[in-house]
C-alpha cells in the first residue's frame, strides 16, 4: 500500500485545539456547521504558524460527514455539493483553465484503490473540447485524469508521471485524491481531508515517495483524501483511552487513584504501545470489513464534488446524465 498518507488537516486541528487555552501566532481556525455536516478550515499564515503545527503554509479543510453516509444517497449529494464548495472556495477556475485530476493508489487493494475510483467517475472533457468544440457546450471546462499507479506496479516514481504528463500538457491546476492512514479510529471513513500545500504519497505507512506540490509541479496543487485504515498501535492506543477515560469518570475526584490516572501522558503512551507491538505485529494496517462498500460510495462522492466544483454550469442530474 504505497499511496496512503496521514491526515494533515485534523492533526492540524487537534493541536490547535490543544493549545486552544491560548491563542497561536500565525494560525487561524474556523469551525462550522452547514445541517448535519461539520467543516473546519485551520489556515497556517506564516513561519511561526508553521514552527507551531508543524506543517507548511497552506490551508487544511476537513469536512466530516455524519455516521453512514455512505448508505444515504441524499447525504452524499449534501457531502459532494459542500466539497464542491469548498474546492471553489481554494482556488479560481476559470472556463479556459485545464485541470488535471489524479488518483494516487493501487487499484488492486480496496482500501487504496480511492483515487482510481474517483478518476473512473469523473467528467472528462479535455479531449471533446480539443477534437469536437463545436459539438459541446461553450460552458463546459476542460478536465483530464491520470492514475498513474503505484511505484511497486510500475517501477516509476509516481511523482514522476504525474511530473511528465503535467510537462507535455500545462494545466492549470492539479488536484491530487489519495487514501490516507488515520491515526484515530473515529476518522476512518468519517472525514474528507483537503489542503492546497500538496500531498506525500505513502508518508501514512512509512513509505514516502516524491512530494506532488506547488513547488515540484511548477502550477497549484490540490489534495483530497479520506481515511480507509489505522494501524494496529493506534487501535490499542484509542481502546486504552477509552478505559482509562471511563476509569477517570467513575473514579473520585480527590483520590490518588483518580490522581494516577489523569497523569498519565498520553502522548507516551501512544509510543510506548507502538514499540511493545512493533517486534510482533510491524506496520499492521486495519481496515473496516464492509471497506469495499464504503470505497465505491465515498468515492462517488468525491468524484461529485470535483465534477460540480470543475462544471459549475451544469447539475448534478447533468454531470450523471453525462457520466452514465
Amino acid at each position: 500500500m504505497n499511496s496512503v498518507r496521514t491526515d494533515l488537516a485534523v492533526e492540524a486541528k487537534e493541536i490547535y485545539e490543544k493549545q486552544s487555552k491560548k491563542k497561536i501566532q500565525g494560525v487561524s481556525v474556523d469551525e462550522h456547521t452547514e445541517g448535519e455536516i461539520k467543516i473546519t478550515n485551520v489556515k497556517i499564515l506564516d513561519e511561526q504558524g508553521e514552527k507551531k503545527l508543524g506543517k507548511p503554509m497552506g490551508t487544511y479543510i476537513t469536512i466530516d460527514m455524519p455516521k453512514l453516509t455512505q448508505y444515504d444517497s441524499d447525504m452524499m449529494d449534501e457531502v459532494s455539493r459542500i466539497l464542491a464548495k469548498t474546492l471553489s472556495s481554494m482556488v479560481k477556475i476559470e472556463e479556459s483553465m485545464t485541470t488535471m485530476v489524479v488518483g494516487l493508489g493501487n487499484w488492486n487493494v480496496t482500501p487504496d484503490a480511492l483515487g482510481p475510483k474517483v478518476i473512473s467517475r469523473l467528467m472528462i472533457t479535455r479531449h471533446l473540447k480539443q477534437l469536437m468544440p463545436d459539438s459541446i457546450d461553450e460552458g463546459i471546462r476542460p478536465v483530464c485524469a491520470l492514475s498513474p499507479g503505484v511505484l511497486g506496479l510500475t517501477g516509476i516514481e509516481t511523482g514522476e508521471v504525474i511530473k511528465a504528463v503535467a510537462d507535455r500538457i500545462k494545466p492549470n491546476l492539479i488536484i491530487c485524491i489519495d487514501a490516507l492512514a488515520s491515526r484515530r479510529m473515529d476518522r476512518v471513513n468519517r472525514t474528507i481531508q483537503i489542503g492546497d500545500t500538496g500531498i506525500s504519497p505513502g508518508s501514512g505507512v512509512g513509505n514516502r515517495r516524491m512530494e506532488i506540490s506547488p513547488a515540484t509541479m511548477g502550477v497549484p496543487v490540490i489534495s483530497i483524501g479520506i481515511p480507509t485504515v489505522v494501524d494496529a498501535a493506534t487501535m490499542a492506543n484509542d481502546t486504552i483511552d477509552m478505559v482509562l477515560d471511563t476509569m477517570i469518570s467513575q473514579s473520585k475526584k480527590d483520590s490518588s487513584f483518580y490522581s494516577l490516572l489523569k497523569s498519565i501522558d498520553k502522548d507516551e503512551k501512544q509510543k510506548m504501545i507502538s514499540e511493545i507491538l512493533q517486534p510482533y505485529l510491524g506496520d499492521l494496517m486495519v481496515t473496516p470489513k464492509e471497506v469495499d462498500t464504503v470505497i465505491d460510495s465515498v468515492s462517488k462522492v468525491i468524484a461529485n464534488g470535483i465534477n460540480i466544483s470543475l462544471q459549475p454550469a451544469l447539475d448534478l442530474d447533468d454531470i450523471n446524465k453525462y457520466i452514465n
